[in-house]
């Protein structure tokens, strides 16, 4: 199996001094596992999954009450304004008392429903089923906040490459008032390196807002108002990961299909249509139930006795329902082959997916070569113009048109480099794996 192996430690070691300061301190510094962690512990959408699992296992439990008893207790209270008395045999016997009491304890158990089975099976596996979504809609919350985090550290590397083109542009203004006070160069060379300078300083504060917007954006998915002032680490573990990956769509595509959770809930959801597709066969057979009650009372009566209770049996059996049945087996049956196409529709796509992640895996190491030669050319570029400036081999045209390419090469490196990172990122989503290339816990 051929692996492909390509480092960059240059760049990397480069790029992460850039975002990492030493000095900063580690209260002050936001890791992507911490970002992770804490949108799944605030984020709204993590808390909603965990209330749809409650509500299916809240099901399963309605499902399982058809086959325990139900039991159900009354008890009455009257007062009259006057009583009745019989004499039986010379005994005093109170049909009706000033103040009655009464009480009824009703018993009804289902001893056989067949259609009740189908439904409990159903509800089961719709609780798995929310149990894979819900682990699934964690797991892309997570991937959600990793693409937002390399972002934010995308534009926030980009404003350190406005820095240094203005930084680059103010020295060359200066140098150029410094020759023009002395006659080496025209007025012209100064105005360029000024309009140059001018826009340096508007790409810094263009940029500044789009890093605002971002570190928003990323605190909204945390649930944390100060990520603002949080500097970004840059995660390398995940960026050396993206240089490394088995190109073979035929080996990553199966254990995608059978690790990927949102494909298990479709299986799941599968089984509980083609549970309920027997339900309406089964109500052709009859349902047994049996029935007691208990009761008490203080007005006895003839009878002499405060209590009482019996027990009896129930045969429901309906034989015939207008055809309801059949039109329901129709429904369901169709039901479940839907079902089971929307399974097999979601196995091609978790391949297309699988298959593009692969291709953008490597379009994106392509241009990142590339953004990285065209970054070593433009430094040196720059490096040789200024040199030939000073020497009065140059003009101000040339150095701000220098100073221009190399700011470009730098944003490009930037972004294709943290476009690589994106593209693992988004090819670990379609392997069903989680943002640090682990198993997803359920």
């Amino acid at each position: 199996m051929k692996i492909i192996r390509w480092k960059l430690p240059i760049v990397l070691s480069l790029l992460s001094i850039a975002a990492s300061p030493p000095l900063m301190a580690q209260d002050n510094v936001l890791t992507l596992e911490t970002a992770i962690q804490r949108a799944l512990e605030r984020n709204e959408q993590s808390l909603a999954a965990d209330q749809d699992y409650a509500a299916a296992g809240a099901r399963v439990t309605r499902a399982r009450a058809y086959f325990l008893p139900l039991v159900n207790a009354t008890g009455v209270y009257t007062r009259r304004p006057f009583q009745v008395v019989r004499d039986f045999q010379g005994t005093q016997i109170a049909i009706q008392r000033f103040d009655a009491l009464s009480g009824v304890v009703n018993l009804n158990l289902t001893l056989f429903d067949a259609q009740s089975i189908p439904g409990y099976r159903s509800a089961r596996s719709e609780q798995a089923a929310q149990m894979y979504a819900s682990a699934e809609t964690k797991r892309q919350l997570a991937f959600e906040v990793g693409n937002a985090y390399l972002t934010t550290l995308g534009v926030d590397q980009v404003l350190g490459a406005s820095e240094h083109r203005y930084e680059y542009a103010k020295q060359a203004l200066d140098a150029a008032r410094a020759r023009y006070k002395g006659g080496l160069v025209g007025v012209n060379d100064v105005t360029r390196a000024e309009l140059e300078f001018a826009t340096a300083e508007m790409g810094i504060t263009q940029v500044k807002g789009q890093v605002q917007t971002t570190y928003l954006e990323l605190g909204y998915l945390l649930d944390d108002p100060d990520t603002m002032k949080k500097k970004l680490e840059v995660p390398d573990f995940l960026l050396k990961a993206a240089e490394e990956v088995t190109l073979s769509a035929e080996q990553w595509t199966p254990e995608a299909q059978s690790r990927r959770l949102d494909l298990n809930s479709l299986r799941w959801r599968a089984r509980a249509q083609q549970a309920l597709v027997l339900s309406p066969t089964l109500k052709w057979f009859p349902a047994l139930a049996l029935t007691g009650q208990y009761r008490y009372t203080n007005e006895a009566g003839l009878t002499g006795r405060n209590t009482n209770w019996n027990v009896g049996a129930t045969l429901t059996w309906a034989l015939f329902d207008g055809f309801a049945r059949n039109g329901e087996y129709g429904e369901r049956k169709a039901l479940a082959e839907l079902a089971d196409l929307n399974v097999k529709a979601s196995l091609r796509q978790v391949e297309l997916q699988v298959r593009e992640g692969l291709v953008s895996l490597e379009n994106q190491r392509a241009a990142l070569k590339q953004a990285i030669v065209a970054h070593n050319v433009a430094v040196r570029n720059a490096t040789e113009i200024a040199e030939l400036y000073r020497q009065g081999l140059a003009s101000a045209l040339e150095v701000a048109d220098a100073n221009v390419r190399m700011f470009e090469a730098e944003v490009t490196l930037v972004r294709e480099r943290y476009g690589l990172a994106i593209s693992y990122l988004n090819f670990e989503a379609a392997l069903g794996l989680d943002p640090f290339g682990k198993e997803p816990k359920l």
